[in-house]
């Protein structure tokens, strides 16, 4: 019926009732407002709401008012979308769009700005279906401009920028909602743009592929795939499968390709991938396999995101080869048992996620197909649909690890969500074995925690389960018998088997009427089995009914704990009560809701007669009752005694007065009838004395308050009208689980009448009136009253008006004005609804029970139209909790059921009335927030903080109002005045802070505002009232400088809008035709820009005041050290790269850098980077073409590498620049010359003085070579940054100052001392890259003796300082310009003088000086290799792990990537070709190889072996170290040295062992894990198989443990190639008849893994084969040699007789938690041999003893897979004597 009703133009918009004015639909807007009791006066409010919005937001763009204006409508933007939704016409849509473009991609615009339109821009781009390419297209380069300045900020490390934490997310999503829209050439330009950065050696190639991920448009339609992703998919793809060590951005990769996948589905042929594809998704689960395996921790971090894993799996699903399906299969074959309870681990998240979101993403492809309307995007074409049979096929691949992990460690919600988007998909598969589980777990008394999870898993699947449907219609036939046994679960013992069965009961009683119908039978004959199953059952509802009632009743009682509760005055429950309570009352209102008027007659006579009967205590059982008699509505009106002076009241009138209260909360015309007796009860009870009594009748009348004036539904049932209609005309089991029909809700709405409105001012003027009299007198002193009374009035008072707020008229008072210059108006739209009143201020201060009370009162007024904020939004979240669990996500369309969306049109007209927020500020509001800013400083720890949190509410509701408060706060720190108490300075402090949601007084984004409260808060410091020595003042002093540092953003000083957004505001304007915002004339847009350009000067001033202010401040002589340190820090975060610093502030930080607080000298050091930074002179840059310098012609394709046009760039020994011309002619970078001429700023005046001056730099030295925090101290990159800006600015003129020092520095080896001088040595080589040939020759001659010296005296602490230093030196540099560098490190750095300690560090050092060139160099690598090789037998192990990590830096360079060029730098291929010469002797030696004890760098030459064994441990160093760095493995040049390995590799798990055995290990276990490329898999399997006729049976043991993890880290490729499975299954069976004991067992259980994953079957042959060998014959056995048995070598026969034996065992060992129709059988084979001979009997009883402790669990269901003779045999084979023996 939906469909039917689309509107015309097929947009699927129903015409709306005032579609004849508005000529075009609407894009979007929200359905339920029309539901709404006022709904029709909606049309007229939404088109005044808009055009107020687009007359003033045109009107502020083109006056230049981004601030007030600008913000203001916007906002109100996002208000109306909240409130209409997209209530607008398409133009306007785009209209919108384009301003908040143009407005978000402002390039000075001030950051919270940009931030706020960014979010409105992404609202209004969030349902891309409404606007299609058509209609809307925006430029990329904007944005990535705008990332690129904000996200890789050059300026933001050294504070000269401050963003905000949340900026990173806004931007990406920004990027996200315009992607579908850019143009269609955007592909083309982002590859030239982004292509230069792909270099993989370098961080850059991270920023390339994550820009590609967020740019690169994939929804193009399928004509302009030439355009889009064709011109980029194989070169990444192939980029993609080439690499094998997940670098961290592959991670990114993958997204973009899941993208691409879900947006193309069927344009890509992802066949040729998939084994890949499924191979990678496993390894990166990080499971743990295999017998001895070390993770590289590596791969922990780089993991894919499972989201887009699975995003990818579920795109690349159907279609005509079903190869997704099969390898899907595959791996949850593989992974299943790792789901089972018992296993745990932190790989455990990853799984139940993939389990959470699979069936999530394939019922929302489902959806997209089937039952989306068809928008603008590329359908799916029917060949790549998903069929009903892939469907199945999907679900019955994942059920069963989603039934395992119903009960696992982490809980059972991740099963519950997959389950109940299976069921949607196949109920027939998935709820039968749920309810399987079930009904046992309701059985059982003993594992609690089986009956919490199977009930979640069932309210999960309920929907499908009652709705039944085609697939499974017997589904509701299981309803009533989970009800009637879920009820024991009401057990007042256990607090979460209670909760789950309320919401179970609950969620099943929402979804079905609870009429009893089985009259129908008689009447009716066409019902078909399962409705006459239904009727006959729906009797034992009021059954139902009845006992629930009890178990309730029961669960009261157990709560009433009368003599405590009575004595205590705790008027609260206890956290877990209230939780019951909620559950009881809500599940109780549920049943009553649901059920027909019969047995809801038999429930209220029930509940009636219980109340009536007892008498309960009032404060928790009372209320329990109190809540079931509020679901029943009943009228007690019993008599009332003149009790009114009793001080303990009896309790049965509190009781009554209680039900009485609570009853109350109903429909208001049922009171109406009522309403003397309730005037006469008020009248008696108000003024009770005892508190309990005045306060329940207060309640009272807030209830009836309330039921007389809010509108709300009166009804929930799950069809509209009830089930009070004859069984005859309405068959109340068609509604099972029916979803409500949103244009047919018949919603019955209480409005109030006018009698009721009558009543309620009836009830005000009585009881409200005298008591606002009577504290009007109190007030002005004419009448005494006692504490009591004051809080009994006040009592009064707050319930009347939180009873009636929404009937009382708004507060009066004119607009507070002038608080914001504007020229737009910002005059507040009025919603339809209503509000408050004002009250009195009292003046007692120690009364703080009234206080409290009057806090509560003033928030009230200030808030309160009907409903509170808080409440709300809780109730919002419980909805949307509710909805997800019910929702039908495959159909979609607001399925929902009715309760359901009646609840939603209630929470729509509950936002209409808390949107009056953002209110205009008036007077009286002004006087009420200036009380409370009284009471929050009052000297009351209790009352001050209950009235700040009122007060700060305030601030956020009202508009601008904290201008107005600023001042009168910065009053209490005032440092002159003499009558502030400490405990006023603390609540002005704490007013300043603020909470921690809400707007922070000392923090507001506005210059006016942070120059009064910054030095304000410095200067309190010589405030009287402020005391250091008192711990929570100096706490909150922290905490304010923390969260000002914390929250602090650059706030702009230029507010320039420019050309490209005043037109598009003028489009705006012109779409608008009203009378009311007429277009612009010239002197309004020339004052506009006049208004601009103040308001920057303003800025501009207001910021250079505020920084001499502060430092006024500092300077004042008694100011407390802490203050000092707070303006530093001020100072410090108004650093900013538009504008420099003023001088005074300049000269203030260059002398703290000599400050004696070390905190101030690292603000400081941070400070002057910054200032160095702001004063740099632009340099010329020139563009080149390298196809001339190199003179080789331009290429026609792409390719990357080493090529004949960037050879020019090489390091080449023979051409280096050693002279002044060379050195000229050498481009980088053209030479920016600083002319003395040019002459110096003030600015920089300042620091050149200052570092002229030795005595300066000379404390300077001192301080920077202390040490801070010993043992943590590291190269200290701002020091760099400091130095490399005094060399870069001022080139080399402090060096003769600083030469000294140097000297100095170099000849102390302590530890900070070479720290400071690496820090400066790294600052210059950076800093001098501009200099002349000159200067930087003079530098060298300096620097060369200096380093030399340091390298030699380098120490453990340091070492990693100098390699930091050389390393930033060498980064992004030329290393033709750094050749006195390169030269001096190459010199001899094995030269063993100092030990092989310096050895080890300058190979270190070394290290980072070419990796940070990368390719630039090959010929030094050449060099380094060639020098290295001859020194590869090392004797000292720490030179030998550095000699491996550089190994891997030389020949990372040469990878395999698609289209690029052979690299001129070392290949690993041509050097392991020599290793394998010099490692022969090993190779081809029997014996075992031992590790040589000689330690000496011997005298005369040792055998060859020795050197092998050396050679040996190197090259084992370099292989591990370049495991989880390169990025492909050599796997070709490594699988030679593998035989040598597997026969060192140790067998047992023992430490003791030397250097060499132990890493074999790890190197054995790090290849293992290595992903092979498929040609790689037959070279492997070549090298296992000769391998194992090794004569070592170490080596053939190892093969094995190295084949349980290869296989399974590269399963899908492997089993992609049936010829080496069958190699693989060659190999293992071979090995069971191994003579050796230990291997024959390793390959028991690695065929057992390899069966439990799936890899091998356990197919006929097999068994056959394994039974054959079972039957050999055993030799028979002589008496008289039975001494001699023990020694003798078992015979062939033996041995193959047990590797039968163990090949059953395996079979059996290989399915853990269930019992295949094979098992029996082999069972009972394997018995026969419990008695062969040793090794046979003992490997029996293991497999036993592991059969009997798997399958104990669930031993009742197993046991229906044998036969009776079969359990004889086996109950006397496990617990047989023999198992002992």
């Amino acid at each position: 019926p939906v469909t039917a009703r689309a509107g015309r133009g097929g947009r699927g918009h129903r015409p709306s009732a005032g579609s004849a004015d508005m000529a075009r639909p609407p894009q979007k807007e929200i359905v339920y407002n029309k539901l709404l009791p006022y709904g029709e006066r909606l049309e007229a409010e939404a088109a005044r709401f808009l055009e107020h919005i687009k007359g003033n937001l045109a009107r502020a763009v083109q006056l230049q008012e981004l601030w007030p204006g600008g913000l203001f409508w916007t906002r109100k933007l996002s208000t109306y979308i909240r409130l209409y939704g997209r209530k607008f016409s398409r133009e306007d849509h785009v209209l919108f769009i384009k301003l908040l473009y143009e407005l978000v991609t402002i390039p000075k615009l001030e950051i919270s700005m940009m931030q706020g339109f960014a979010r409105l821009l992404i609202n209004l781009l969030k349902k891309k279906e409404l606007l299609s390419r058509d209609d809307l297209e925006l430029p990329w380069r904007p944005l990535y401009e705008m990332l690129e300045r904000i996200l890789y900020s050059k300026t933001e490390h050294l504070g000269l920028n401050w963003f905000p934490n949340s900026v990173e997310s806004v931007l990406k999503t920004l990027v996200k909602s315009c992607r579908p829209y850019f143009p269609e050439d955007a592909t083309a330009e982002m590859l030239d743009e982004w292509r230069p950065l792909m270099c993989p050696f370098d961080v850059t190639m991270q920023k390339a592929i994550t820009y590609f991920e967020l740019f690169l448009p994939t929804t193009l339609p399928p004509e302009l795939h030439h355009k889009g992703f064709k011109l980029w998919f194989d070169e990444f793809i192939g980029l993609w499968v080439s690499v094998q060590n997940l670098p961290q951005w592959e991670g990114h990769l993958v997204n973009l390709f899941a993208r691409l996948a879900t947006d193309n589905i069927g344009y890509i042929d992802w066949d040729p991938y998939v084994p890949k594809i499924f191979t990678r998704i496993l390894r990166s689960l990080n499971l743990p396999v295999g017998s001895n395996q070390v993770v590289v921790p590596r791969f922990l971090t780089n993991a894919y995101d499972v989201g887009h894993a699975v995003m990818w799996i579920t795109a690349m699903m159907g279609g005509p080869s079903k190869l997704v399906q099969k390898h899907l299969s595959g791996l949850f074959n593989s992974i299943a048992s790792f789901y089972h309870p018992s296993n745990n681990g932190r790989w455990l998240n990853k799984l139940m996620k993939l389990l959470q979101r699979l069936p999530s993403s394939v019922v929302r492809r489902l959806h997209r197909e089937r039952y989306k309307k068809a928008t603008w995007l590329t359908p799916v074409p029917e060949s790549h649909k998903l069929t009903d049979q892939d469907v199945t096929d999907f679900v019955q691949c994942i059920i069963q690890p989603v039934l395992l992990a119903m009960f696992s460690k982490t809980g059972s919600l991740e099963a519950a969500q997959a389950l109940q988007n299976l069921a949607l998909m196949r109920p027939e598969l998935v709820i039968p074995p749920v309810l399987e589980k079930t009904y046992p777990a309701l059985e059982t008394l003993t594992e609690p925690h089986q009956l919490t999870a199977t009930l979640s898993c069932v309210i999960g699947v309920a929907r499908s389960l009652v709705s039944g449907g085609k697939w499974f219609p017997e589904g509701p036939t299981h309803m009533l018998p989970l009800l009637m046994r879920a009820l024991p679960g009401v057990d007042p013992n256990d607090f979460s088997k209670c909760m789950i069965t309320f919401q179970f009961i609950a969620t099943f009683s929402t979804l079905v009427p609870l009429v009893d119908c089985s009259s129908v039978l008689q009447e009716r004959d066409d019902l078909s089995e399962v409705e006459r199953e239904l009727c006959s059952a729906s009797a034992e509802f009021e059954d139902f009914v009845l006992q629930f009632m009890d178990r309730c009743f029961g669960l009261i009682e157990s709560s009433t704990l009368e003599q405590t509760r009575e004595e205590t005055e705790t008027e609260k429950m206890t956290h877990l009560e209230s939780l019951v309570e909620l559950g009881l009352s809500s599940t109780f209102s549920t049943i009553l809701t649901q059920c027909s008027k019969d047995i809801f007659k038999v429930a209220l006579e029930k509940v009636f007669n219980f109340a009536v009967s007892n008498i309960f205590e009032t404060r928790v059982a009372g209320r329990m009752v109190a809540d079931m008699c509020r679901a029943a509505v009943l009228d007690c009106d019993a008599a009332y005694d003149d009790v009114l002076h009793d001080e303990e009241l009896d309790k049965e009138l509190l009781w009554n007065l209680q039900l009485l209260s609570e009853i109350t909360r109903v429909d208001g015309k049922k009171l109406l009838l009522y309403r003397e007796q309730f005037g006469k009860i008020l009248q008696r009870t108000l003024h009770l004395t005892c508190k309990q009594g005045y306060i329940l009748s207060c309640n009272l009348l807030h209830h009836l308050l309330r039921s007389a004036t809010l509108i709300y539904p009166t009804e929930y049932c799950s069809v509209p009208g009830g089930f009070d209609k004859p069984l005859s005309e309405y068959f109340p089991i068609k509604d099972w689980g029916k979803p409500g029909d949103l244009w047919n809700l018949d919603i019955q709405w209480h409005v109030p009448s006018p009698e009721e409105i009558n009543f309620a001012f009836y009830l005000l003027d009585t009881f409200l009136q005298p008591e606002l009299t009577r504290l009007e007198q109190y007030a002005l002193g004419e009448l005494e009253m006692s504490r009591d009374d004051v809080q009994q009035c006040l009592a009064i008072v707050h319930n009347c008006l939180i009873g009636s707020g929404n009937i009382l008229p708004p507060l009066k008072g004119e607009r507070v004005a002038h608080l914001v210059p504007s020229l737009v108006s910002l005059e507040e739209t009025k919603l339809y609804t209503g509000v408050e009143y004002g009250y009195i201020l009292d003046n007692s201060e120690d009364d703080t029970k009234s206080l409290f009370l009057i806090i509560k009162i003033i928030s009230d007024v200030l808030q309160f139209q009907g409903s509170h904020k808080h409440e709300f939004d809780s109730r919002w979240k419980s909805f949307n909790l509710v909805k997800k669990s019910m929702e039908n996500r495959l159909q979609g369309k607001k399925q929902h059921i009715r309760a359901l969306l009646i609840d939603r049109v209630m929470l729509q007209h509950e936002l209409r009335t808390l949107t009056m927020e953002g209110c205009e500020y008036k007077t009286s509001h002004q006087e009420m927030i200036r009380d409370l800013l009284c009471l929050s400083t009052s000297s009351y720890g209790q009352v001050r903080s209950k009235a700040q949190q009122a007060f700060f509410t305030a601030l956020g509701t009202y508009n601008f109002c904290c201008r107005d408060i600023i001042p009168l706060v910065l009053e209490f720190l005032r440092p002159d005045r003499q009558d502030v108490t400490q405990k006023q300075f603390k609540g002005a402090l704490y007013c300043l802070l603020g909470n921690h949601s809400g707007v922070c007084l000392a923090n507001l984004h506005d210059w006016d505002c942070i120059a009064q409260t910054w030095p304000a808060i410095v200067s309190s410091g010589l405030s009287k009232a402020m005391s250091l020595e008192k711990p929570s003042i100096v706490r909150l002093f922290d905490d304010l400088a923390e969260k000002i540092h914390r929250q602090y953003e650059t706030i702009g000083l230029d507010f320039a809008v420019p050309e490209k957004c005043m037109e598009v505001a003028v489009l705006l304007q012109k779409s608008e035709q009203s009378s009311e915002f007429p277009a612009l004339g010239s002197e309004e847009i020339q004052l506009g820009i006049q208004r601009q350009k103040e308001k920057s000067a303003e800025a501009l001033r207001n910021y250079e005041n505020l920084v001499n202010m502060l430092l006024d401040c500092v300077e004042q002589r008694n100011l407390p050290w802490k203050f000092e340190h707070i303006s530093i820090g001020f100072l410090s975060l108004l650093l900013r790269d538009d504008r420099i610093l003023p001088a005074r502030a300049i000269k203030f930080f260059v002398q703290c850098l000599n400050h004696d607080a070390i905190v101030v000298r690292k603000v400081a050091i941070s400070a002057v980077a910054g200032i160095l930074k702001q004063l740099k002179r632009t340099h010329k840059k020139v563009p080149i073409c390298p196809y001339e310098i190199s003179g080789s012609p331009k290429p026609s394709s792409i390719q990357a590498g080493d090529r004949a046009d960037n050879q020019w760039l090489h390091y080449n020994s023979q051409s280096l620049p050693k002279t002044k011309e060379a050195w000229e002619s050498c481009l980088t970078l053209a030479q920016g010359e600083l002319g003395e001429s040019a002459g110096k700023s003030s600015a920089e005046q300042i620091i050149y003085d200052h570092f002229s001056d030795p005595k300066f730099v000379e404390q300077l030295i001192k301080f920077l070579s202390l040490e801070d925090r010993k043992g943590k101290d590291k190269f200290n990159p701002r020091r760099f940054c400091l130095f490399k800006g005094l060399f870069r600015n001022f080139d080399d003129a402090f060096l003769p100052v600083l030469q000294p020092h140097l000297e100095q520095l170099v000849a102390d080896s302590h530890e900070s001392t070479q720290r400071c001088l690496a820090e400066i040595i790294a600052g210059l080589i950076r800093g001098s890259k501009h200099w002349t040939f000159e200067k930087v020759e003079k530098l060298w001659k300096l620097l060369c003796p200096l380093l030399r010296t340091a390298l030699s005296n380098i120490t453990v602490e340091t070492y990693n300082d100098w390699g930091t230093c050389i390393a930033t030196s060498c980064e992004s540099r030329d290393p033709r310009k750094l050749h006195w560098l390169f030269e001096l490190l190459l010199e001899s750095p094995l030269s063993g003088e100092g030990g092989s300690f310096v050895d080890a560090c300058r190979l270190y050092v070394l290290q980072g000086g070419l990796a940070q060139q990368e390719w630039r160099v090959p010929e030094l690598l050449h060099r380094l290799l060639k020098y290295l090789e001859p020194k590869l037998t090392q004797v000292y192990k720490n030179v030998r792990e550095r000699i491996g990590s550089v190994l891997t830096y030389i020949f990372m360079i040469d990878v395999s990537l698609p289209n690029t060029a052979a690299t001129k730098s070392p290949r690993v291929h041509e050097f392991t070709t020599r290793i394998l010469e010099n490692l022969k002797p090993l190779m081809e030696a029997d014996e075992e190889i031992q590790n040589h004890v000689m330690e000496e760098n011997g005298v005369g030459e040792q055998d060859e072996r020795t050197q092998g064994i050396k050679l040996l441990k190197t090259i084992l160093k370099w292989l591990m170290a370049s495991a989880g760095r390169s990025f492909s493995t050599a796997v070709t040049e490594q699988l030679q040295l593998l035989p040598l390995f597997f026969k060192i590799a140790p067998v047992e798990n023992d430490n003791s062992y030397d250097e060499l055995k132990r890493d074999a290990k790890m190197c054995l276990s790090l290849m293992s894990q290595g992903l092979l490329y498929p040609q790689q898999v037959p070279l492997v399997l070549q090298v296992l198989k000769q391998t194992a006729r090794s004569n070592s049976w170490h080596a053939r043991y190892t093969i094995l443990t190295y084949l349980q993890t290869m296989v399974f880290y590269n399963l899908f490729i492997f089993l992609n190639n049936s010829e080496a499975v069958n190699d693989i299954r060659w190999l293992v069976i071979k090995l069971l008849e191994d003579e050796q004991l230990e291997v024959r067992e390793m390959a028991a259980t690695t065929l057992s893994g390899l069966l439990q994953c799936n890899f091998l079957t356990m197919d006929g042959p097999m068994q056959t084969h394994f039974e054959q060998l079972c039957k050999m014959r055993l030799p028979k056995k002589r008496k008289r040699d039975l001494a001699s048995m023990g020694d003798t070598i078992p015979s062939g026969d033996l041995v193959k007789r047990h590797a039968g034996v163990l090949g059953l065992s395996a079979c059996i060992l290989s399915s853990p938690y269930d019992v295949p129709t094979w098992m029996p059988q082999l069972l009972m084979d394997l018995s026969a041999h419990l008695n062969d001979p040793q090794p046979i009997e003992m490997t029996v009883k293991k497999t036993l003893s592991n059969f009997r402790r798997t399958h104990h669990d669930n031993w009742q269901e197993h046991k229906q897979q044998f036969t009776d003779d079969q359990l004889l045999v086996l109950t006397d084979l496990l617990v047989s004597p023999c198992y002992y023996a």
